[in-house]
């Protein structure tokens, strides 16, 4: 990650954001549920495709729910893709029924 992007939880919109520079990048969007965090859908915007910047934002996003202690649970595929090559994340993760 550089200086110019930064992930912030934004809990009023129910996401995380991917900022680079001062253009919002992509989210990570995501329900609270008790101490569960479901992440529900990920996008990046096509301008900055290709960057590795899904990687930068899920990192990100997850660094923060497990700093907070609460548990991931990875509804949306580019999450749960993201978990499966990052088993040191494995310790907070409630998989969806029949995803693990």
């Amino acid at each position: 990650m550089t200086d110019e992007n930064q992930v912030v939880d934004n809990p009023g919109e129910g996401r995380y954001e991917l900022w680079a520079g001062e253009k919002l990048a992509g989210f990570a969007a995501y329900d609270q549920r008790g101490a569960l965090t479901v992440f529900t859908h990920t996008e990046i915007d096509d301008a900055f495709s290709g960057q590795g910047l899904g990687k930068v934002l899920a990192a990100g996003a997850l660094d923060d729910v497990v700093a907070k202690g609460r548990t991931i649970v990875p509804v949306c595929p580019f999450i749960a893709g993201y978990l499966r090559k990052h088993p040191d994340y494995s310790g907070h993760v409630r998989w969806p029924q029949g995803t693990e």
